[in-house]
């Protein structure tokens, strides 16, 4: 909103929503002329989680793929700003390849228990495909990039769209899109793994109403590996070697299941690297990350 060449729209659907009038919080990591769309309610309701920020590249020449950012916090904290401020480069390289990066907020799981969170983030997909004239993207060629909680997401997202759970879309929203690559950094695969798996105040306890240990049936609902098959899109995994809030089993098992059902997929361990940070926006991370993008749309 500061910045000249930068257009903030902010649209109404029905109601006018509070935040329209708020600041985008990362605008200036972008390249310049970056196009915004901020605070858009993908969901026709006055839900402060259900707003999506929408950045698209200067002058695009043709429609653009379009990447959706699902941001981290344990499904209990943080916004669609979240993992920006670490990812900086990223961000900007996404722009500046073309693509358009679309930025969603979600229920916390305080707020509303799974499957709530992917009905969210489906929703907002569904959003954008039935807006992708109005913006320009191509909505044919669509990844999702997630950082933990969010790469849990993101992976649930990519996975579990051909199996078609009725249970995982919003009423009146629709399914109809597919995802052509999913990046998914240190996100959760099984949430039994985790330590705190049978503590009721841990995030994945509040995240489906129980313990996994005392309901392994829900854990294996909320759980990406359960939607693993030959149906799957390829993925790009990256973990930190020293992450102590996410263990790297977790994309280590994630990936020899996609492996043993045939699902290209690439797992990086970074060296040294904790949960989250700048060691991610290196540029060999980022060269794999864009090199990935490119490869599965800009066919």
């Amino acid at each position: 909103m500061r910045e000249k060449g930068i257009i903030t729209i902010c649209f109404v659907f029905g109601f006018l929503s509070w935040s329209c009038s708020q600041e985008n919080k990362v605008i200036d990591w972008f390249p310049k002329g970056t196009v915004l769309h901020g605070n858009i309610n993908y969901n026709n309701d006055t839900l402060q989680k259900h707003l999506l920020d929408i950045y698209l590249p200067p002058k695009p020449e043709k429609r653009m793929p379009l990447i959706v950012f699902v941001h981290g916090g344990g499904w209990i904290v943080n916004d669609k700003y979240a993992d920006m401020g670490y990812m900086k480069k990223t961000v900007s390289e996404i722009i500046e390849s073309g693509y358009a990066l679309a930025s969603i907020d979600y229920r916390f799981a305080t707020q509303a228990k799974f499957p709530a969170q992917i009905q969210d983030c489906n929703a907002a997909v569904s959003f954008l495909v039935d807006h992708a004239d109005e913006y320009g993207f191509d909505a044919d060629k669509i990844a999702v990039m997630g950082f933990s909680a969010g790469g849990h997401l993101a992976s649930m997202m990519g996975l579990s769209k051909n199996n078609k759970v009725g249970e995982f879309f919003m009423p009146g929203t629709s399914d109809d899109f597919q995802f052509k690559a999913v990046v998914d950094f240190y996100g959760p695969a099984e949430l039994i793994l985790f330590p705190g798996a049978n503590d009721p105040e841990s995030p994945e306890a509040l995240l489906i109403g129980a313990t996994p240990v005392e309901r392994p049936d829900l854990a294996k609902i909320a759980s990406p590996t359960t939607y693993i098959d030959k149906g799957d899109p390829p993925f790009l995994i990256i973990h930190g070697e020293k992450d102590d809030m996410v263990d790297p089993r977790h994309s280590q098992l994630i990936s020899s299941w996609l492996t043993t059902k045939g699902i290209e997929n690439e797992l990086i361990i970074v060296k040294d690297a904790p949960h989250y940070g700048e060691m991610f926006d290196a540029d060999d991370i980022r060269n794999k990350v864009i090199d990935f993008l490119k490869e599965h749309l800009d066919q």
